[in-house]
Parts: structure tokens; sequence; C-alpha cells
């Protein structure tokens, strides 16, 4: 058993990216002076500019060891734990991505994964950023964990492309629109019951130019349950997670040996 926090941060249009950063750090404060111990925390998605801010996108672009790397490995090695930093605007040269960054409990930065499936209704992603084309997909100690965001929920091809690397785990940073509140919850038990895995959801709050965020950052195991759910605003959500579950309910229900494709 571990703990995961997952900090559902609630955004609004007041705030400067300065002000979301002293917020997350009061939180990883709060984190690292209890004696909750978790080995993960996660962030939601692109927090720090904020998801819908798209005139901001590349103005507030940085390198994948840039401003939230930095100010975010020292809490990880505070706290000792794994710290999945959401995503930020990574810039690569001429390229823009929407990246996710996951931080070793030693303060390194232990990989990446750009976001593969970028959403263009009623959105600027897919013109501002370029997709990503790898799976990051990462051994440790309580299981081998996957990684994706958001609107990559939709695609189930893409979890099942995990499974082949016998991922248990997916964890997902997310700014899901509250419009689509149910869909989220739907599609995040899915994808943990379709492929017998642990599921850690972390999603945005608050409201960004006039879309409201859904909360509900979810912890879903194995058969589809869910463990813990946030609420609609800005929150830490502390839940335990089992890491031998899936490879025990795979041994007792091994639907995952009968796939044809």
């Amino acid at each position: 058993m571990y703990k995961a926090a997952l900090i559902q941060l609630d955004l609004n249009d007041d705030e400067t990216r300065s002000d979301r950063f002293e917020r997350v750090e009061e939180y990883l404060k709060k984190i690292a002076e209890s004696d909750q111990g978790p080995l993960i925390v996660i962030l939601p998605e692109i927090w720090a500019t904020g998801f819908f801010n798209f005139d901001r996108y590349h103005s507030e672009s940085e390198h994948l060891q840039g401003e939230t790397y930095s100010r975010l490995a020292p809490w990880a090695e505070k706290i000792g734990c794994y710290l999945l930093g959401g995503s930020i605007i990574e810039q690569d040269g001429a390229e823009y991505y929407n990246t996710s960054i996951l931080i070793n409990p030693n303060g390194s930065l232990a990989g990446c994964y750009r976001k593969i499936h970028l959403f263009g209704y009623q959105s600027e992603e897919c013109k501002l950023l370029k997709p990503g084309s790898d799976l990051f997909v990462m051994k440790t100690c309580y299981g081998t964990w996957g990684f994706s965001t958001c609107y990559d929920l939709r695609f189930p091809e893409l979890y099942r492309e995990m499974i082949s690397f016998d991922v248990d785990t997916f964890f997902i940073v997310a700014a899901w629109p509250h419009a689509r509140l149910e869909h989220w919850i739907l599609l995040n038990r899915t994808r943990a019951l379709e492929n017998l895995c642990n599921l850690i959801a972390c999603n945005c709050a608050g409201s960004l130019k006039g879309t409201a965020l859904g909360g509900n950052s979810l912890v879903i195991d194995p058969w589809g349950n869910i463990n813990a759910q946030g609420g609609e605003s800005g929150e830490l959500l502390v839940a335990e997670v089992d890491s031998r579950l899936p490879a025990a309910v795979r041994a007792k229900f091994p639907a995952l040996s009968d796939r044809r494709l």
C-alpha cells in the first residue's frame, strides 16, 4: 500500500502564473509538514498557465527542466516522493508540446510524456502545439506506471498499448471541463476496468475564460471502483493505493490473456 496525494488546483482568471506557484507550494508545504508521507504527489494539466489561456502558451512556455521543474524538484526531495508535476507548455526548438514531467524522490527528472492526442473542439491546443509520439512507461518497486493526459482518455488504444509493457497503474493529469463531467468519470472507470489497472487522475477545478473545470479527481481500482473522489473546488485529495491489487485481479479474472488483437 502507498499514498497518493492529488493537488486538485482551483484556477481562476484573476491569478498570475506566480500566484499559482505560490498556492501549489502551500499545498506542498502542508504535505511536507504532515504525517501523510505520500509516495507520489500529482498536479493537473497546464495548471501554471491554465489550459484555456491559449494566448499565453508561447510566452509562458519553458524548457523541460525550466521553471516548473526547478520549483518542484526541491519539494520532491524534501518530501521524499515522486512528484508528477502536471503538464507544462514545453518549448523544444521551434516546437511546443503539452508535456507532463515526473520528478524522482531525489529531485532528478525521471521522465516526461508529450500529450499524443491534442484537443481541437472549442480549443486552440491542436493549432498551437505539436502532438507527442512516444509512450512514457516506468518500472518502479511499486509496479509499472504509465502516463497520459486528459483527452487521451477518449482513445483506449493508447492504454492497451501501455498494457503491452505490463503497466498496472495509470496516472492522468487533466483540465477536463465540467460540461462533460459524466464522461470524465465514465472514461476513467472504463480505462481502469478494461485494463484491470489502478488509475489515478488529477483534474483542475475552478473556471477559466468562461469554461468551468470539472474537479472530481479520482483514484480507481482495477474493478472500476472509485476509492477516492474530489469535489468541485480546490482541495488536497489523499488516498491509499494497493500496488498488489492489479496482479491479484488479473490472476483471478484473466481477461487480458484472452485478447486476440
